[in-house]
């Protein structure tokens, strides 16, 4: 398949919108058909998916969850915002329980953000809504099977609404009304618990609702592997545990992940299963206004690195997309400990996490000849970059005879030349890459490749290594692809978090490191300690 025509499959990343109470909803737009030709027959392959909302505020169920109603498998996140005001007794108007946040802009809604490890306990500014609202995750009950809906009759993959039933409201039809009275359903059923079952069915031949004029059975939810959970609580998983069917949320972005691409037909488990008011909100002396803000976005599994764009994630967000898209290449799982004969290195796309003989491994391209690099995915921490050459040694020293022996030979020292940082150009993007590499004549020359006069061993990319493998179906696609994940599960920024490349400062006491949010930076000095390395090496695996 050309680049063009993946170009032309790509799912839009588009947001779409749904509130609780006032339930508004939004679909994902696609805009993109796949066509492939095979002998004498042409296939068009249908991209779409529809986010899911069913809410009663008299019972206070809210279901929430994405069916994939096309011929292609897509990713799936959501994110949920909050809002609240109060207007107490003897006063004149609502008071926002979030101060800066107002009902009629959603977008100043604050994002419900978990403790790293307690689902159910907000934090950050998210803490206020603790006190008067209880949200329920997952779905799971005692000896039952997975619940049942209907799918959407709205097959147009550029209408943004969802399918919102009951009381929720979808954004477009309810016209982005926040009165809690303004109808903007756009799908069958009253939103309580367990509405549908096996065996129902509706007819839409009247055009009741948005779509198709047809009859629709009802389908089945997939059932939860798990119940969802906060990314620190998923890492700990053991790694054959990591994929499924469940949802896992980034603590820090408040995006919540489907762990698995969702296929053709499938529709995802229960993100959220009710919202219900504490008995603290029964007892304002006034009344109040609270509202959910359901932000869903889907996206084809083979543009995953759009999902890295924007927001400071966790640092084992990368992991977590890793796990999700590295499942059908036929290699081992991005976990799972393999030895190096379990391997297909040709089959791998750039950027790929493996885990081979104890070590975790990022894979940064084919070389050809059946040569391969592929760098450390985590960091050695607390380095100097005079220190590299003896850190090298161990770390090289230590790995299995069975890796060692694919290793292949580089020069034994490297033209790395200066680069002084206050003369590199960006371009549009902030120390992203330089556009004028190549006036640093030696620099830019200092491109790692198999060298049979040299030495097999491990080496630090140079600043031309880390500009020719970002990109667009690169290595590194995007800034956060090239931040590492936080073995200690910190912030990810200078410091220990900053990696160094081989490639000198403006003079010999400096060096190049990929700092704060994956930016190039020029500055550190060679004799630093809070700095971090990252081996790579070059393998060969014969064809």
């Amino acid at each position: 398949m050309t680049p063009e025509e993946k170009k032309q499959r790509r799912l839009r990343n588009l947001a779409l919108l749904s509130l609780l109470l006032l339930a508004v909803g939004g679909t994902f737009a696609f805009q993109a058909f796949n066509q492939r030709a095979i002998n004498d027959r042409i296939r068009e392959n249908s991209v779409g998916g529809r986010t899911h909302d069913y809410y009663n505020r008299d019972t206070e169920n809210k279901d929430v969850f994405v069916e994939n109603f096309g011929d292609v498998e897509i990713m799936v996140r959501i994110r949920l915002s909050e809002f609240m005001e109060i207007q107490r007794g003897g006063t004149t108007g609502f008071e926002p329980l979030v101060p800066g946040t107002t009902r009629d802009d959603v977008d100043s809604w604050t994002i419900m953000r978990p403790a790293a490890n307690d689902l159910n306990t907000r934090t950050g500014a998210s803490a206020a809504f603790n006190r008067y609202s209880r949200l329920t995750f997952g779905w799971e009950r005692a000896g039952q099977d997975a619940p049942w809906f209907m799918p959407t009759f709205n097959h147009d993959n550029t209408d943004l609404m969802t399918a919102a039933a009951g009381h929720a409201r979808d954004w477009i039809a309810g016209g982005g009304a926040t009165d809690a009275i303004t109808d903007g359903a756009t799908h069958p059923g009253d939103g309580t618990d367990a509405y549908w079952s096996s065996g129902d069915d509706f007819d839409n031949s009247g055009g009741t609702w948005p779509g198709e004029t047809v009859t629709n059975d009802a389908a089945q939810n997939l059932q939860q592997d798990r119940a969802p959970m906060t990314i620190d609580q998923w890492y700990v998983l053991p790694a054959a545990d990591k994929t499924g069917n469940f949802w896992v949320i980034d603590d820090r972005t408040g995006w919540a992940y489907w762990t698995n691409t969702l296929q053709s037909g499938q529709a995802t488990s229960y993100l959220i299963d009710a919202t219900e008011m504490s008995a603290a909100s029964g007892n304002i002396p006034g009344q109040y206004y609270y509202g959910i803000h359901v932000d869903s976005q889907l996206i084809s599994s083979d543009q995953s690195e759009e999902f890295l764009d924007g927001g400071d994630h966790h640092p084992r967000f990368p992991l977590l997309l890793q796990a999700i898209t590295t499942q059908d290449d036929g290699n081992p799982g991005a976990f799972v400990n393999s030895e190096p004969s379990e391997f297909n290195f040709s089959a791998m796309t750039p950027g790929r996490v493996f885990t081979m003989a104890g070590v975790q491994y990022l894979y940064l391209e084919n070389m050809g000849s059946g040569n391969h690099m592929i760098i450390q995915n985590n960091r050695i921490i607390n380095a100097a970059p005079v220190e590299q050459d003896v850190i090298f040694s161990v770390w090289y020293d230590n790995l299995s005879p069975e890796v060692q022996g694919m290793v292949q030979p580089v020069a034994n020292t490297f033209v790395t030349g200066n680069v002084a940082d206050g003369d590199v150009d960006w371009g549009s993007a902030y120390r992203w890459l330089p556009t004028n590499l190549a006036t640093f004549s030696e620099s830019a020359a200092d491109v790692t490749q198999v060298d049979t006069s040299g030495t097999p061993r491990a080496f630090s990319l140079s600043l031309a290594d880390i500009a020719r493998l970002s990109g667009a179906n690169l290595a590194f696609p995007t800034e956060w692809s090239r931040r590492t994940p936080d073995p200690l599960g910190g912030a990810v920024g200078m410091g220990t978090n900053a990696w160094i490349l081989r490639t000198q400062g403006e003079t010999s006491s400096l060096t190049w490191v990929v700092g704060s949010g994956g930016q190039l930076h020029g500055l550190s000095s060679q004799t630093s300690t809070d700095l971090a390395l990252r081996p790579a090496i070059i393998i060969n695996q014969a064809p």
